[in-house]
């Protein structure tokens, strides 16, 4: 899991957003600011600077056809500065994480990584979401984890589709599962459930 953003930074970059917002639309000057860069490199530890547009990421990506940005193209946008762009990309939230452009990046970036820091910033800086329902079933799912200490399937679906308003979305399917057994009615729950809340805690504190 990346570093939280330092607060300092995000400041910076919110800095950069309002000298953005000034900018003309009609201006096709691109100005380049190292802000996003830098951040990037504080809280993920890579260095983005290293990628020189060799597009096996994008290549390789299973889901480079949902993207509105192709995952080189976010890189360069990191490089650039370009924070509203990146932030605002549906393709930070459709990634998978699946860290196939980090096996084929002949410069051992992680961008899968850089993907993650990048969620965090939009968290951070208060970006509304492309993709809500993303960061919808990302909220269920740890919130899963807190409660019981594993994911409780039928629970998090249940969570997940009042949070979306998908109600009856993939119903035929649920049932299916649950009459094979495949979801379990009850959830089952660890012994250290306590030491986990407070994990969860601590990491909460630790981002303030």
């Amino acid at each position: 899991m990346s570093s939280p953003v330092p607060p300092i930074a995000t400041e910076q970059l919110s800095s950069v957003a309002t000298q953005e917002q000034h900018v003309s639309r009609a201006e096709p000057t691109v100005r380049p600011s190292a802000a996003l860069l830098e951040l990037v490199a504080q809280a993920g530890g890579q260095d983005v600077s290293r990628c020189y547009q060799c597009r096996k990421c994008t290549n390789g990506c299973p889901l480079v056809l949902a993207m509105d940005l192709k995952p080189n193209q976010v890189m360069r946008a990191v490089q650039l500065g370009l924070q509203q762009q990146v932030l605002g990309s549906r393709t930070i939230w459709v990634c998978a994480a699946c860290q196939t452009c980090t096996t084929r990046c002949p410069n051992d970036i992680d961008i899968a990584h850089v993907m993650d820091v990048l969620r965090q910033l939009c968290v951070r800086l208060g970006v509304m979401p492309a993709e809500p329902n993303v960061v919808k079933f990302h909220q269920v799912f740890l919130d899963s984890i807190r409660r019981h200490g594993r994911v409780f399937e039928l629970g998090m679906i249940a969570r997940y589709k009042l949070a979306s308003g998908q109600l009856t979305a993939d119903m035929k399917l649920g049932w299916e599962m649950f009459r094979r057994g495949k979801l379990k009615f009850l959830p089952d729950r660890i012994a250290a459930r306590k030491e986990l809340r407070e994990m969860f805690a601590e990491t909460i504190d630790r981002r303030r």
